[in-house]
């Protein structure tokens, strides 16, 4: 990932994915649904983010939903949900059911980190008063729609409700209470909140100290413990992009700026008894060590998963530089454990580079996201494919999840020679943007960009920025469609962040990216996923890309020596002319 920094923030476009997550590498996925629709006053009982049960959501995603909720498996929940309204979009059912799944999910990782817990537990009531202030204040200044301080109270409502009959927080803030009690405590404080309006700021703020207030004076329970399912369920109410950053997920994500980290390279997806291996940096500790994709961690440090829970388990696999942890792994024959070092990572962003057709000279680049190095290796892989004799291009962002405005902005740069490559817009003026193309250093060799529906963000900004400026040919399926920017803001006293929704972007004539996404030139149904080629399979989007740029090449060569002939007449004419 690439981050444009901007004073004391950086800016970037970014997925979020629920069940999985790079260690030490902030979670990424995609979730494009809006934030629930505003409230006029505080009316806390039902909370209005508690799912409902209507016959908009189908059968098969409901009964599924209901039996990951069951389970307490609200990473599935969540990709469930996000998957299904990607086709229903606007189906408020699946709306409230998403958002019940992400305050559940939030909250099992926030009590899962370790310097989340820290925080809490070294943060006093006022320190914790100052960080939501900051917080709503963030929103109010930065936040790309204008805030409704009612939805935001009642989304930390609750958050706080959750929190209270769930065991992780309970053992850190109420433990010795029981989960009935704790519902009937957050009960007295909610009815109290039944006649109250909330329309500024200043109410918002007021709500979250006197519930705070209250909760501590019946339970005992720490003032800071409540005002940070406020800061969360605030953060929560905006949008999907929109987050809460720990202390360390604020590190690793800054960490990201820098294409490293400290960890052990792999991208995990958490269940309810292992964590599965999604995918494996090769250079990194776990792919030096032996572990490959599929690969299911089933301890750490000798405790089991399916004790501890994923969300811990994941945590612990976080460390210092130079650290070591004990990984066991099951892969269907036995437990292998290996001992590994965490150490720092480098994140490539250009994954592979390549002829892949000698003849017709057609060079490939996958790019797998952007980040603050994508641009130079970008251009170190254009000088190597040039050295090889390229003629024709290929850009391969299928499954990329984006990355920094600045890192697509620069790669597009490379191939469009003037106009606008992208512009964006915010409530604050300080967001209006329009970014446009630089003259020099601009590869003028014929162009297609492979996308599916996993390309998202940056990616789609990169991919718009060459169809609408008809620098090159899109092949595959339609892009993810997500088209907003997001900032990510320090706290100034928890040590942690926030990343916020600041603006939306478009593409060079001016067309919307959100749920629409960019349409290929070229549409290929029911391709084999990236990476997926192996046997007689073959990964059609790639063939149908080599075909493209070699027929690109054709059109090129003979329009060039069209041009020369249509020269060398004009030439001769001059000639006799005289």
């Amino acid at each position: 990932m690439d981050y444009l920094l901007l004073g004391n923030r950086a800016r970037m476009l970014d997925r979020f994915t629920a069940p999985c997550a790079f260690l030490a590498v902030f979670l990424w996925g995609a979730w494009l649904t809006q934030s629930l629709p505003a409230q006029p006053t505080l009316e806390p009982q039902p909370s209005v983010v508690e799912p409902a049960e209507t016959p908009s959501v189908g059968n098969t995603v409901q009964q599924q939903g209901e039996i990951f909720e069951s389970q307490k498996q609200w990473g599935e929940a969540l990709a469930l949900y996000q998957n299904a309204l990607k086709a229903n979009p606007d189906d408020r059912a699946l709306q409230l059911k998403r958002a019940f799944a992400r305050i559940h999910f939030d909250l099992d990782r926030r009590y899962a980190d370790t310097s989340f817990i820290k925080t809490i537990q070294s943060t006093d009531a006022n320190t914790s008063m100052n960080v939501y202030a900051e917080v709503l204040l963030k929103i109010q200044s930065y936040y790309v729609d204008e805030p409704n301080w009612a939805n935001i109270v009642n989304y930390g409502l609750t958050s706080l409700k959750v929190a209270m009959q769930s065991e992780g927080f309970r053992q850190v803030n109420l433990p010795a209470i029981s989960k009935e009690a704790a519902l009937g405590i957050y009960l007295q404080a909610e009815k109290r909140l039944s006649n109250v309006a909330v329309r500024t700021r200043n109410d918002a703020f007021s709500v979250a100290r006197e519930t705070a207030e209250f909760l501590n004076q019946q339970s005992g329970m720490s003032s800071q413990s409540v005002m940070y399912e406020f800061v969360c369920g605030a953060i929560s109410a905006l949008d999907p992009y929109s987050a809460f950053l720990s202390s360390n997920q604020y590190s690793e994500t800054m960490s990201q700026i820098e294409g490293n980290f400290v960890g052990l390279g792999v991208e995990l997806r958490t269940q309810v008894d292992c964590l599965e291996i999604v995918s494996v940096i090769s250079k990194g500790p776990a792919g030096m060590g032996g572990i490959v994709g599929g690969d299911r961690i089933v301890a750490v440090d000798n405790q089991l998963v399916s004790k501890i829970g994923s969300n811990r388990a994941a945590d612990m696999m976080r460390g210092r530089e130079g650290s070591y942890i004990l990984i066991s792994i099951d892969r269907g024959s036995g437990i292998q454990t290996l001992r590994l070092e965490r150490r720092r990572v480098e994140i490539p962003s250009v994954d592979q580079v390549g002829i892949v057709d000698k003849v017709s000279g057609v060079g490939y680049i996958k790019l797998t996201n952007f980040q603050k190095t994508t641009a130079s290796d970008f251009d170190a892989a254009l000088w190597k494919l040039h050295a090889q004799g390229m003629r024709s291009l290929i850009v391969d962002v299928r499954g990329n999840p984006g990355g920094l405005l600045s890192a697509s902005v620069e790669v597009a740069d490379r191939f469009v020679r003037k106009g606008v490559i992208v512009s964006t817009k915010g409530r604050n003026p300080m967001e209006d943007f329009v970014h446009k193309a630089n003259l020099s250093g601009t590869w003028d060799v014929p162009l297609v960009v492979l996308v599916d529906e996993n390309s998202a963000s940056a990616s789609e900004i990169f991919a718009a920025a060459i169809s609408d400026n008809q620098r090159g040919t899109i092949v595959g399926s339609q892009s993810y469609g997500k088209g907003s920017v997001q900032g990510i803001f320090p706290l100034n006293v928890s040590g942690g962040g926030v990343r916020l929704t600041t603006a939306k972007f478009y593409s060079p004539t001016g067309k919307a990216i959100s749920r629409v996404g960019v349409k290929a030139d070229i549409v290929i149904q029911d391709v084999l996923k990236p990476g997926e080629a192996t046997g007689s399979q073959e990964d059609t989007g790639l063939r149908v890309g080599i075909k493209t740029a070699q027929q690109k090449m054709v059109e090129r060569n003979a329009a060039l020596q069209s041009q020369t002939s249509v020269r060398t007449k004009s030439s001769t004419n001059q000639f006799t002319g005289r």
